[in-house]
């Protein structure tokens, strides 16, 4: 039974669909575990100063992980790993054992310098939270925390070689685990010793998704051993050329720890709701945008590598027109039914209807740029598969700068202009509720991604000049399904508004869930007539057996 299970973790998995689908599948699962963990938190703390404490306690660990991590990244590593593994194992388990020892000397000695500093790091990182009665526990979670970047960045270095032998179930059930930990931490732990269980959780869960991944690489014999063959030339190969992908990776990752700094200044549970509202547009994401893109970068490295340029672009416009056709949908989906989300997501406990109403709203901003988010992540992987890191480096940097920017106009724009203020607060439904300055930081996160994405996609326009011809189909068919789907949501809404209790959490879950599967329904009879290629193709892969669907094109 062991063995079997082992060989179904370790399974060889082809095909962009098939690769695609196993971590959309296993993504949903793994946001449904985060939900759950996010609603054990609302429901214990509320959006209050606990939870600004829990999420600014992330900050450090955050940054020293993309900033040092961002090295064994995937998209980093892969197409070095490749290009050794094709070689030779021997020169992989080597190329692994060099950035093991490289990796793990870096963010040792940076993560035991930033125990050191924690209180006086926090007042930078946080200068909001720097008199809140809680800041003492706030330094010894930051402290705990810190062990999350070293289990996760070794976790990324193992999955290079997870993800280049196309081990993706592996891959595909780690963030389960990390949530599983987090959960734990937030039952058991809590209760036990108080704020700091939650840090116990964390690291459990980051410990977890590390294990797995050492897993197969323990199986294929990519484990670094003592003594360690260093090899200096090739680690500054590596950092020379990852360190612009480095940048380009972690650039709008540095601008989202901007974006907490300005959040702790504003009114107490600002960080709470802004990272509440930021997990849940990252459900999406995750199934939508990651899977695509992270199933799609291997083969695209192997593919413009043996110089199959005209395969990687078939390949390239695949995972963008599916990422076109289920997001656009997701946007609408998550614009209409905000409230309800939130409020059956959230809403328990300490989690009061003003809670509910100022994360929608921040819901709603946030998810304007789903799309966008995911194309970036396409956009980004596809041009380090073709070995081309300055566009995205200057891109993600450009963007990020912008990203700061527009925080810095609107929350100016938001206090000295009433009428703005009045026109966002009306639009999205949050008037008379206190801190709604925080609704700034999603509009302008959003905002920047929409340029970020538009960018990219003139430039990959330039570079291949049949990619807009090629997806504006699936845009404009995807689009009017979603637009009347929404339309339709909005109005079963109003008929549901009346049939059921909206102050019980059945009449809001009912409500919203009906009204969501009946604009579903009238979504895809809208593909069906406008003769949608996706929503067939789609269909004919669930209609088979999972793990024999007919790969759509050839790798």
């Amino acid at each position: 039974m062991v063995k079997r299970f082992f060989n179904l973790l370790h399974r060889e998995v082809r095909g962009l669909h098939e690769a695609a689908y196993l971590l959309g599948f296993f993504a949903v699962f793994s946001q449904i575990l985060a939900l759950v963990r996010d609603r054990l938190l609302t429901g214990k703390f509320g959006a209050g100063e606990i939870l600004d404490i829990y999420y600014a306690a992330f900050r450090i660990p955050d940054f020293i992980f993309v900033s040092i991590a961002s090295i064994v990244s995937l998209s980093v590593l892969i197409p070095f790993l490749t290009e050794r593994v094709n070689s030779s194992e021997d020169k992989g388990r080597q190329f692994i054992g060099n950035i093991f020892v490289f990796f793990s000397f870096s963010i040792l000695s940076v993560s035991i310098a930033a125990f050191i500093l924690t209180p006086e790091l926090l007042k930078v990182f946080v200068p909001g939270l720097a008199q809140a009665a809680l800041y003492d526990e706030l330094v010894v979670l930051t402290r705990l925390l810190l062990l999350q970047p070293i289990f996760l960045g070794l976790s990324s270095l193992f999955a290079s070689v997870v993800h280049v032998y196309q081990r993706f179930v592996v891959y595909a059930i780690s963030p389960l685990l990390y949530n599983v930990g987090i959960i734990l931490g937030v039952l058991f732990f809590y209760p036990a010793v108080g704020i700091i269980g939650l840090g116990y959780g964390v690291v459990l869960g980051a410990f977890f998704h590390m294990l797995l991944q050492l897993s197969f690489i323990v199986k294929k014999g990519f484990l670094p051993r003592f003594p360690f063959r260093f090899n200096i030339s090739e680690i500054k190969q590596v950092v020379i050329l990852s360190f612009p992908r480095t940048l380009a990776l972690s650039s709008s990752q540095i601008s989202f720890i901007f974006l907490i700094a300005l959040a702790s200044f504003m009114a107490e549970g600002s960080i709470a709701v802004f990272s509440l509202s930021f997990n849940l547009q990252s459900v999406p994401l995750a199934i939508i945008g990651v899977s695509y893109s992270v199933a799609a970068f291997p083969t695209l490295a192997r593919l413009y590598s043996n110089g199959q340029r005209d395969t990687f672009f078939t390949h390239m416009t695949m995972a963008a027109r599916y990422i076109i056709f289920w997001s656009l949908p997701s946007i609408v989906l998550f614009i209409v039914l905000r409230a309800q989300i939130v409020r059956v997501i959230l809403g328990s406990g300490e989690f009061t209807w003003a809670d509910t109403r100022l994360t929608a709203a921040a819901l709603a901003l946030f998810s304007v740029s789903i799309l966008a988010q995911s194309l970036v992540l396409l956009f980004v992987r596809g041009y380090y598969a073709a070995g081309k890191t300055v566009k995205p480096l200057m891109v993600n940097v450009f963007s990020s700068l912008l990203m700061v920017i527009f925080s810095f106009a609107f929350i100016a724009l938001f206090k000295n202009a009433p009428i703005f203020q009045y026109f966002v607060e009306s639009l999205l439904r949050v008037e008379g509720i206190a801190g709604t300055s925080i609704l700034m930081l999603p509009l302008a996160y959003s905002l920047a991604f929409l340029i970020n994405a538009f960018l990219f996609w003139y430039l990959f326009q330039q570079d291949f000049k049949k990619f807009s011809a090629t997806l504006a189909r699936t845009f404009f068919e995807s689009l009017s399904a979603a637009v009347i789907m929404g339309i339709a949501i909005h109005l079963f809404l109003d008929v549901f508004d009346n049939v059921f209790n909206l102050d019980t959490f059945l009449g809001i879950f009912a409500q919203g869930l009906i009204s969501g599967i009946l604009g579903i329904i009238v979504g895809i009879i809208v593909l069906k007539l406008l003769s949608n290629k996706e929503i067939d193709e789609v269909w004919r892969s669930f209609h088979n057996k999972f793990w024999k669907t007919k790969v759509i094109s050839s790798e």
